[in-house]
């Protein structure tokens, strides 16, 4: 790596260099996205596989939980528990009383 001597610049210079090495990054990474998404289309279009689905970012996980109280509100049971089954287990109800 080239060894940069960045004493000479000034507070605001080194903060707009920062942000143009962010740009090319975010830039660069969309660019090496793009070439990968391509790849992945021409093998599975190679193997007659079904592309979209491939490229779709994977499926939602279904839910295996629903507020009793509101049944428009469901959880998969992973990441970050939803409010309401915060509040059901203070209230002393389990999970598998919120089960679907």
């Amino acid at each position: 790596m080239a060894n940069i001597d960045l004493s000479d610049y000034n507070l605001g210079e080194l903060k707009g260099l920062l942000f143009d090495i962010e740009q090319e990054i975010k830039a660069r990474q969309g660019r090496a996205l793009s070439e990968a998404r391509e790849r992945i289309r021409a093998i599975a279009e190679k193997a007659g596989l079904p592309t979209e689905a491939l490229l779709a970012g994977g499926m939602a996980a279904p839910p295996r939980y629903r507020n009793p109280l509101d049944a428009s509100q469901t959880w998969s049971g992973r990441g970050r528990q939803p409010r309401w089954v915060s509040e059901a287990l203070a209230e002393g109800k389990t999970l598998d009383e919120l089960k679907v």
